[in-house]
């Protein structure tokens, strides 16, 4: 039996699409607050970006199986000198949604992806107390758990079927809150202007927090990424994505790329377009 895959186009603070308690997982890294280099200016305000945050906070509650993990990269932004407390601020607010803050991993990028910007180098340049601002070669992966997951509901033979190799497990330290990985290359075709995490942040999280058959939701799937890797992993995955002219990049990353929704292996594919929406935190 093959694997199921759902992409809406169409704004995630509502996934009218999905019904209550149907996903097992939540995986995504939303936009980075009007970061110019992903949606500069996109939101009004930042209480506009994390009013966004809160309304996909409650769908994903609703839509989310009792037990089951939600799963967030994202970071502080730095926006014309002024620093912003997401990760604080969204762990506030997946609280206040109803999760239970369960653990946060670091993810550090390689040594050699920065090099001393502007900002760090003004010590350089003025080396004396107050002139230190470090450049940042980390980002936050945030753990959330509606309720208590009843361990005893999964089947044995699918417990089996979803063992997660020990070997891979301690050789990649998983079993650390430091995980290193390599980040998405900035000329890689299918990632053209889009902020994409790698195909290794999602591959260990559905591989950590979800069974084999069971269904992987991304509210902003972007180009694709952790649709294409649950497809890998034998996972059905719902991808919500606003930008509609990245339909063909995902269809082609997901191997759906002019076909009409029926891949290898009795996969299949469902687009549903929202055409009647407007996004009020636009500018």
């Amino acid at each position: 039996m093959g694997t199921y895959h759902k992409l809406i186009i169409g704004d995630a603070t509502s996934m009218k699409e999905i019904e209550d308690e149907s996903v097992h997982l939540m995986i995504t890294s939303p936009p980075y607050f009007n970061a110019p280099f992903d949606y500069k200016g996109l939101f009004k305000s930042y209480e506009a970006y994390l009013e966004m945050i809160q309304k996909v906070a409650e769908e994903t509650y609703r839509v989310l199986k009792k037990g089951r993990v939600a799963v967030i990269n994202i970071d502080d932004m730095l926006i014309d000198g002024e620093k912003f407390t997401i990760v604080a601020d969204v762990t506030k607010i997946f609280q206040s949604a109803g999760f239970k803050y369960r653990d946060r991993i670091i993810w550090k990028k390689p040594d050699g992806y920065l090099r001393i910007s502007r900002r760090s180098g003004v010590l350089l340049q003025n080396p004396y107390p107050m002139y230190f601002y470090p450049d940042n070669l980390l980002e936050s992966i945030l753990i959330f758990q509606k309720g208590k997951f009843n361990y005893s509901s999964v089947p044995k033979d699918l417990k089996e079927e979803s063992k997660i190799d020990k070997k891979e497990f301690l050789e990649n330290k998983w079993y650390s809150t430091l995980w290193e990985m390599v980040n998405v290359l900035p000329n890689s075709s299918l990632e053209k202007d889009i902020a994409a995490f790698p195909e290794e942040l999602p591959y260990r999280i559905i591989k950590l927090f979800s069974y084999i058959g069971e269904t992987v939701l991304d509210p902003f799937a972007g180009s694709g990424t952790t649709m294409k890797v649950a497809r890998k992993l034998g996972r059905n995955s719902i991808g919500i994505e606003i930008n509609k002219s990245l339909l063909s990049v995902i269809k082609k990353k997901l191997g759906f790329e002019g076909q009409l929704s029926l891949g290898e292996h009795g996969d299949r594919l469902e687009i549903i377009i929202r055409e009647e929406e407007k996004v009020e935190y636009f500018c």
